[in-house]
This record gives structure tokens, sequence and C-alpha cells, in this order.
């Protein structure tokens, strides 16, 4: 559990830090241009039914619309979503299993207004993915008004415990109310679980009211700001303390504290200090370090994480490593103190989806056992769904970590303006053999006796040194003089041939 969580908020953007013994664990960041929607909920018109795919694409206002996965298209049959639409299709009722073998063409129409929320961000190009699922959360508890089910935080593992709270959470729900009991509730009291579910009931209430006045598309519901989400969710009795530079948001979170989390109000303090709230706890530099490909480990090897459309691929490497006692166990003890470096990686930059992670090949099965379980046991403290398949012969593992925002790469960078995100520039060298083929091919069509070659320094420098030898022999072979001028705001891979007459 994390024990600080610190807030630095401005009206251009809002960052929050979880520390956990003084180490940068979780970051997230929030700015009016990208503005976290996950939560909210939207009154949207079908726009487009596939049964190719089995999805429907649905506008919800945004600029992208949104997509909506059959699976999660099925929860519009419920009874409550009769009023938003004549063509509805309320076929099964709240409370019934569903079958397995609808389509999408089944259950949708194009045209058909429908609600539906943000269960994933937009990310790069792919407009957000939707469900008709609707989940309500608040501090206690998480409202599915379309499920009759009971669940229990996962992280709460006991058995006996978790069936103890099923029991209570039975007792205390109004018939075919589904709820969701989080960790923060183990040892709440049945007034505040009550409280909670009387909320959760009027707020789904006030959601369905609305959306009766409602004009498609429309947003319905917006979910708490970055700033509150985060104490809902992780303020707890194991953090030490909340810390904010802002003072309106000091006195807003206290407020909250007064209202749901009383006995915690003391550790909220506003951050006065000389040097800015993030600077004196070191947080920049941390930032900026996971927005690094390279990421160095202790002992000297070191981790190169490279981001891609389809997946992210991690690389291990021994480096500057070489204390052991002999190859073997170099290689062991670099994979070992990798997998808590990754596990850290993972969190902070919030990296989701597919992950290869290329270990240092390990001859010993037993050893790569050994690291099978560190790197498990290493993901116990994310809170992300985790799936990890067992190790390779090669050394590789492949896991997926469930993606629902942008990484902090994607919300903090951008494609590179001189590369356009493929991470790659043409050598200078292969640009000044661009330069010579050019040459070649028009200085039989053109007259004069010299020609100027504008170029970056870079390429200007390659081509009087290491390219000197070929200069001489295309000024043979053309009958020219060359004039080389390094520009400094020329970007590398551009030039000029200016042909003199």
């Amino acid at each position: 559990m994390f024990t600080d969580i610190l807030i630095n908020a401005t009206p251009y953007e809002n960052r929050i830090a979880l520390m956990e013994n003084g180490v940068l664990k979780e970051f997230y960041i929030d700015r009016p241009e990208q503005k976290g929607l996950i939560g909210n909920i939207y009154l949207g018109r079908v726009v487009r039914v596939l049964p190719g795919i089995d999805a429907a694409f649905i506008d919800i206002g945004l600029e992208r619309t949104g997509f909506l996965y059959v699976d999660e298209a099925v929860h519009s049959l419920s009874s409550c979503y009769r009023h938003l639409h004549s063509g509805s299709r309320d076929l099964f009722g709240v409370s019934a299993e569903f079958p397995n073998n609808l389509t999408i063409d089944r259950i949708l129409e194009e045209g058909q207004c429908i609600l539906v929320q943000i269960a994933k961000e937009p990310i790069g190009s792919k407009g957000a993915r939707l469900t008709c699922n609707i989940t309500l959360p608040c501090r206690n508890l998480v409202y599915m008004p379309l499920t009759d089910h009971i669940g229990i935080s996962r992280k709460i593992e006991d058995e006996a415990t978790r069936q103890l709270l099923r029991d209570r959470l039975e007792e205390l729900r109004p018939p075919g109310a589904g709820f969701i009991m989080r960790t923060v509730a183990e040892n709440t009291c049945n007034e505040e679980l009550k409280a909670d579910m009387a909320f959760l009931l009027q707020l789904w209430d006030e959601i369905l009211a609305k959306s009766k006045k409602a004009a498609e598309p429309e947003r319905i519901y917006e979910d708490l700001n970055l700033i509150l989400r985060t104490v809902r969710d992780f303020f707890t009795d194991d953090v030490n303390e909340v810390v904010t530079d802002n003072r309106a948001v000091c006195e807003q979170l206290i407020s909250y504290a007064r209202s749901f989390i009383p006995h915690l109000e003391t550790k909220i303090s506003f951050h006065d200090g000389d040097l800015p709230l993030f600077e004196q706890y070191g947080i920049e530099s941390d930032i900026n370090s996971a927005l690094e490909k390279k990421v160095w480990l202790r002992s000297g090897g070191y981790i190169v994480i490279e981001p891609t459309e389809a997946l992210t691929v991690i690389d291990v490497n021994t480096g500057r490593y070489v204390h052991a006692s002999d190859l073997a166990a170099t290689i062991f003890r670099t994979n070992m103190e990798a997998v808590r470096e990754i596990a850290h990686q993972l969190r902070l930059r919030n990296i989701g989806g597919i992950i290869i992670i290329d270990f240092i090949d390990m001859e010993s099965e037993d050893e790569r056992e050994a690291l099978g379980r560190a790197l498990e046991e290493a993901m116990k403290d994310d809170k992300s769904r985790i799936n990890i398949l067992k190790i390779s012969e090669f050394g590789l593992v492949q896991m997926t970590r469930k993606r629902l925002s942008e990484s902090i790469t994607q919300a903090m960078c951008e494609p590179c303006c001189y590369c356009g995100g493929d991470g790659r520039l043409k050598s200078r060298r292969t640009i000044a053999h661009e330069i010579f083929r050019k040459i070649s091919r028009d200085a039989s069509k053109i007259g004069g006796t010299s020609l100027t070659i504008k170029v970056n320094p870079k390429v200007a420098d390659m081509l009087l040194h290491e390219e000197a030898h070929s200069i001489r022999y295309l000024e043979d072979a053309t009958g020219k003089r060359f004039t080389i001028i390094p520009v400094p705001e020329m970007h590398v891979k551009r030039y000029d041939i200016i042909w003199n007459e």
C-alpha cells in the first residue's frame, strides 16, 4: 500500500504521485485537453453495426466513435433500457442469463439510442472502448445496476473472510442489486455500507432520469476528477499522508474526508516549503527517467523498454555487471534484479496490453522456474489484472497487463517531428550518398562549372572528412567544383543543391 500521496495541482494540469517508502510507484497526469474519461456515462447513438466482427460503433459526442463488443452490448437488453428507444429489445430482463450465441445485429440496430460507459480510454487512433454493463463506484462499494451479482475484492484473499463479507452484502443489498465490496470496506460497519448503497441507488435513478430527457449523443454522468478519484481509491489507513501544493485543493480534500473518511482528515496537509512539492521529494527526476528507454540496474546491468503499436518489448542485458563467480551466476543475478525493476517500471509507466520480456538466456530449467516465480511475486502489488505465461527455453516471457488508459509516454510525449515517430533517422552517410546520386544524375543535364551543397552541419562534416574522397571523385567525374555550406537550422535529412552558372 502507498505510504504517501502527493498532489501537484495547477490550472493547466494535475499530477498525482503515489509513493512507497520514498520511492515513486505510480504516476498519473490529467490535463484539460487530455481529461480522463473512464467511468463517464453517455447516451449514444449506434452509427454502424458490424456483424463480421460482432461489434458496433457508437457516437457518444467525442472526436472518434466508441467501440462496443457484443459481450458488452448484451446488457443493453436489460429492462432499464426500454425507455431510451422504442426499438430497444427487452427480451430477457435484468436478472436473466443471456444466451451465449447472441450476435451484435440481434442486439443493436443502426440509429438506436443506447446508454454506454467508457471502459477504456481512447488511445492513439483508437476510439474509446465502451460497455453497457454500467458500474458506479464509491469508496466502499461498486454498484452494478444491471447484474444480480455479489463480488469481493480480489485483494481480500482469505476465503473465510470473503464468505463473511459476501453474506453481509447479501443481507444488506436490495433484491436484484449487484455490488462489489472494495478492499477498503473489509472492516467497514454495516451503517456505512447502507449509506453507500443508498447513495449509489439514488445516483443511478438520477442517471436514468437524465437519460430520458437527453438528446443523443450526450454525456449523462461524469466520474470524479483525478484528484478526488485518487483519494477515493487509494486513501486508506495505511497511507501516511496526503500532501498538496494547492490550498483550494487541500480544502476540497479536507471537506471530502469529513464527509466520507473523517478519521483520516488529519493526514491531509498543505505544502508551503521553499522547494516545489515534486522537487522536494525528488519526483521530477523520476518522471523524466520514466520517459527514457534504458533503465540501469544497480548491479550495472540494464533493461531497454521499447513500446510498439502491437506490444511492448523489454530486453534485459548484463551491461557492466561482471562481479559474479561465473557467467551463469552473472546472468541469473542480472535477470533476478531485472524482474523487480520491470515490475516497478510497468506500474510507474502504466504500460498495458501484450508485453514480451527477453531475459538473458539461462540453461538451467530450475533457474528459469525460479525466475518465473520471482516475476509473479513481483507483480502481486500491481492492481491491474496480470496474466503471465511460463518462461520459454529462449528466455522469453509473454504476459498481459490490463490497459485502461494511456501510458506515461503516450500522455506526456508526442511523435518526433523529425522521424514521425519511427524512432529512426537516415544516417549522415546515407544522406551524403543520396546527394552524390542526385549530382551524378543531373550533372550532365545542367551546365556551369560549380555547384553549392547546403546541408546540416553534421552532414557537412561527413562530406568534408569521411566522404572527402567521394567528393574529389565526383568533382573529377562531373568537371565541376563543389562548395559545401553548413546550415545549422537545416534538418539533418534535408539538403539543397544549387547549380551555379
